[in-house]
């Protein structure tokens, strides 16, 4: 149970896929005006990565053995379906967040978080569990820093910065600040 929760805890904090592997960064950017967009669409991503890193597994272990030059398209081929079977129901059945997500939605496809959730796993050897388990930590990891992302920018539209500092040149500081503050974590976990 230790190992799992090690490998929960290291990829929501310690090696955090967007704020220390600068995976995920365009819905990073993109969706983090307001703090409930940026949690479903945090949520979305983990439902997509918790898809992806069963299927991984299962592809790994048991189709592309023989194959493993195809990982990489049959893992892209993966992400695609499961986004698209997101995409179809949050169409479906919450309308209003499919408006609010936009484009970011179906952008999940191309999201190389997903994808290096999926490479990541399987060149680690993960178990079904502790794939699973990665796949949580780094969808959990995800939201928290789109959340935190969303929370501080909406913060930023009470205030009034300097010219040089509005729009996307504030949002980038505001990405380095968190990123150097989880880079804090890096040491987590060490013998000394």
């Amino acid at each position: 149970m230790g190992h799992l929760s090690w490998i929960f805890v290291s990829t929501l904090l310690v090696n955090n896929f967007t704020l220390v592997m600068f995976l995920g960064l365009c819905s990073f950017f993109g969706v983090t005006g307001k703090v409930e967009t940026a949690w479903r669409l945090g949520l979305a991503n983990t439902f997509v990565l918790l898809l992806t890193a069963l299927s991984a597994w299962f592809l790994n272990s048991y189709v592309l053995q023989r194959t493993p030059f195809l990982r990489t398209i049959a893992f892209i081929v993966v992400i695609a379906s499961a986004v698209q079977i997101v995409e179809m129901a949050v169409k479906k059945y919450l309308p209003i967040l499919f408006r609010q997500l936009g484009i970011y939605l179906p952008l999940i496809t191309t999201n190389c978080a997903i994808l290096g959730l999926a490479l990541f796993q399987t060149s680690r050897n993960y178990t079904l569990v502790e794939a699973l388990v990665f796949a949580l930590g780094a969808g959990f990891g995800l939201t928290l820093a789109l959340s935190l992302m969303a929370s501080i920018r909406e913060r930023t539209e009470l205030t009034d910065p300097p010219v040089v500092a509005r729009r996307m040149g504030l949002v980038l500081v505001i990405a380095s600040c968190l990123s150097m503050a989880f880079m804090g974590f890096a040491g987590m976990g060490s013998a000394d």
